[in-house]
């Protein structure tokens, strides 16, 4: 059955709270369990893309440069080396240290610095990327607009564009549930790479996520942890 597009999730700007859809961690020990079947240390294996962050033009939109000297070296995209028996093509969320690992094989990850989900909306487990959008739009669920009526304003949906808070590029999750209501996706708030004050979707820096869109397929398998 064909996956239905859906625009809405649990991303905002800033990280606005939504406290009544907090989302439980998993059991500890499965956290642990799945950490130590899939986690490897992680080096420096190759070329760092500091290089990569100035403005860009994409699909009629400028794209303004990111002062990435101000973001902390470790969350500037790079190679590593990355130990895993997860297959070429798999993303991997490593929540507590603020990165993600796309598989490259051969021992060498790609890794990005991220801003995940804050106190009370972190989770953990296994999905697959369903849908992915380029300059998705975004629509605030009915649960988080009863909660947050400011947000009724965007009912109809915010248009793609600078101030988006799923930025130039996102990528569905689902589970054999369907979707998941997260995404992997961009965010003009370059400052909050590598802090915990989402909602539960996982932030890249919107240079980081076209590149993350690019490489990334349909049904990728991604493990956040």
């Amino acid at each position: 059955m064909a996956k239905k597009a859906v625009d809405s999730c649990r991303c905002y700007l800033g990280g606005a709270p939504d406290h009544h859809m907090r989302m439980k961690s998993l059991a500890i020990i499965a956290a642990l369990a799945l950490s130590t079947a899939i986690a490897g240390c992680s080096t420096i294996g190759g070329q760092i893309f500091s290089n990569d962050y100035g403005a860009v033009t994409d699909a009629g939109y400028q794209l303004p440069r990111i002062p990435i000297e101000k973001v902390p070296r470790q969350y500037h995209r790079q190679e590593v080396n990355y130990d895993t028996k997860e297959k070429p093509g798999t993303i991997i969320v490593d929540t507590q240290n603020k990165f993600l690992y796309f598989v490259e094989g051969d021992g060498l990850a790609i890794r990005y610095g991220i801003g995940v989900g804050r106190e009370g909306f972190e989770w953990h487990g296994t999905a697959h990327i369903a849908l992915k959008r380029e300059w998705p739009t975004w629509t605030p669920p009915r649960e988080m607009i009863k909660r947050q009526p400011e947000l009724a304003k965007f009912a109809d949906g915010i248009e793609p564009g600078l101030k988006n808070p799923l930025g130039a590029r996102a990528m569905y999750l689902f589970n054999k549930g369907g979707d998941m209501g997260y995404r992997l996706h961009g965010s003009p708030e370059w400052n909050s790479i590598g802090k915990a004050m989402s909602s539960g979707c996982i932030r890249l820096m919107n240079q980081d996520i076209i590149d993350l869109y690019d490489r990334a397929s349909v049904g990728a398998k991604v493990i956040v942890m």
